[in-house]
């Protein structure tokens, strides 16, 4: 059963589960009046790898598949992780004003706040909590890129000694 999220965030029954919603009212009131919402269907994509960042998306509801793709001619996708509610995507691109890194595709129908780059980074300047929060978002996204690489660096010096021993 499908619920509505409420348009403002201060009415959210999930606001005190949820990372960045436990702001104080006035940095939520002020972030009602940056964002909007859509309801985006199952399988729809909410921005494509290579796509320029215009807007960060807050999940509210649903889930939504984040990929990247291997080689350019394969067409094939990896699986990075299942996002959820509560979680920002799109942040690290759209800060920064480059490029996806990643595709995100709803796996559910799904409702998102979507926020305009500029409005953002405006809104980021003036509410130094949500600044903060954000930056221990986009922390916990690094130091989870360095442990998959780490992964798949430990994955391949395995199967190398284990290919080699096969060789003796």
């Amino acid at each position: 059963m499908e619920t509505t999220i409420p348009q403002s965030c201060l009415q959210c029954e999930h606001r005190p589960e949820r990372f960045l919603c436990d702001l104080p009212a006035d940095a939520l009131q002020a972030f009602d009046g940056i964002k909007s919402t859509a309801r985006i269907p199952r399988g729809q994509i909410l921005f494509d790898e290579g796509q320029s960042a215009h807007s960060a998306f807050v999940l509210c509801q649903g889930r939504v598949r984040l990929s990247v793709g291997v080689g350019a001619s394969s067409g094939k996708k990896v699986l990075l992780r299942i996002a959820g509610p509560g979680e920002i995507l799109g942040l690290s691109a759209s800060l920064s004003g480059r490029r996806h890194e990643v595709t995100a595709e709803a796996l559910d129908n799904v409702q998102v706040a979507v926020i305009q780059r500029n409005n953002l980074r405006r809104y980021l300047k003036d509410h130094c909590d949500a600044c903060l929060q954000v930056l221990q978002l986009l922390s916990q996204d690094l130091e989870n890129a360095y442990s998959r690489v780490r992964s798949v660096g430990l994955t391949r010096t395995r199967r190398a000694r284990t290919s080699r021993s096969r060789l003796v």
